[in-house]
């Protein structure tokens, strides 16, 4: 060895010199690819199975988990580059998963190539939501009732059915539960722990089946410095539903839609159609529900009669036609005080 050459400062071999003056089998014997801990821990709520993931208690896959903790414990060497990483995931027991780890990456222009194990070991642990709801936590509270009848049991259980519907519709929320419901009188009590919940469900309600929402907030508490308050959700459905014969204004009419403060009636003897706001169809009552409507065959019919046969007593009864009356087409009638009459069809009515 010439006195000038470069040689390695651990071992003195004079073969290429990498990083920190050493050779290529000094430098591999002092630099670590990778650093992982033998046990990492993870937790899972033991009432409803969401896992602490990235923070926050959520739904999430067991690859996505396994990832989570080799980013969240695993250390790499801070000059790597062109890293890669295989994993593989062997279950032990319920409790404990062994994570196989092969790493490959460059460092200094050196390939190096290391194989990791670590033990993810699962604890149990409860959730916010499950702690809340252990607590009879809630934010919001829905009263479903009727504008001028007392609603069904099964009319309350449409109306519930479509809280279902909306928590579906609706992105993942761990406040979305229901803290209690049942019947109250007048009407039925869902109390929930989200008003942003509570809120979407009234807009679904409206909608739907009409009516109109009346919120009152009120104040429970504090909590660094901000107002903790509770929603109260008043939804008062229509004493009719859509297709409905009501009596209104001395005439019959059916309400088509909903609007946004009342809704649009189509008069039955005559094409007319007339946008109302509830406070106006306060004095409508029901005549006829859709579902008691009737579909039957006209034995004989002239420009303005057609006869058909009654299904209470198989007479032949007479009726005045409807004004979009077709040739052919069933008859749809309604009984009301004792007598049949016609109705035109409407877009909601079938053939």
């Amino acid at each position: 060895m010439d006195l000038g050459d470069e040689f390695c400062l651990i071992c003195g071999d004079t073969t290429p010199l990498y990083s920190d003056r050493m050779c290529e089998k000094c430098t591999r014997e002092r630099v670590t690819l990778v650093e992982a801990p033998k046990n990492v821990p993870w937790t899972k709520c033991a009432r409803c199975g969401m896992i602490d993931f990235q923070g926050k208690w959520t739904n999430v896959d067991s690859e996505d988990l396994w990832h989570e903790l080799v980013q969240r414990n695993v250390g790499f060497h801070p000059d790597v580059e062109d890293l890669e990483l295989a994993l593989q995931a062997q279950e032990v027991d319920g409790r404990h998963t062994l994570i196989h780890l092969q790493i490959e990456g460059v460092i200094d222009n050196l390939l190096y190539s290391e194989q990791k194990t670590m033990r993810a070991r699962m604890s149990n642990g409860v959730c916010l939501t499950c702690t809340r709801r252990a607590g009879n936590y809630f934010e919001a509270t829905v009263q479903l009732r009727s504008s001028a009848r007392r609603l069904s049991e099964s009319e309350f259980n449409q109306l519930r059915t479509t809280l279902d519907v909306v928590i579906n519709d609706m992105a993942d929320d761990p406040m979305f539960f229901i803290t209690k419901e049942g019947p109250v009188t007048g009407g039925y009590d869902v109390i929930l722990g989200s008003k942003a919940l509570a809120k979407a469900w009234g807009k679904h309600l409206v909608s739907h089946y009409g009516g109109q929402i009346t919120t009152t907030t009120s104040v429970v508490g504090r909590k660094d410095g901000v107002d903790l308050t509770r929603l109260t959700l008043l939804y008062r459905k229509p004493g009719y539903d859509l297709g409905d014969v009501i009596q209104w204004r001395g005439g019959l009419w059916r309400p088509t839609t909903w609007s946004g403060d009342g809704a649009v009636l189509e008069k039955i003897e005559r094409k007319e159609r007339v946008g109302a706001s509830w406070r106006d169809l306060e004095s409508a009552h029901v005549k006829a529900r859709v579902e008691e409507l009737l579909y039957v065959d006209s034995v004989n019919e002239d420009s303005s009669v057609g006869e058909f046969l009654d299904p209470n007593n198989w007479k032949m009864t007479a009726v005045r036609l409807p004004y979009d009356h077709v040739l052919g087409r069933k008859l749809l009638v309604a009984r009301i005080e004792g007598e049949w009459i016609t109705l035109p069809y409407l877009g909601m009515d079938g053939d």
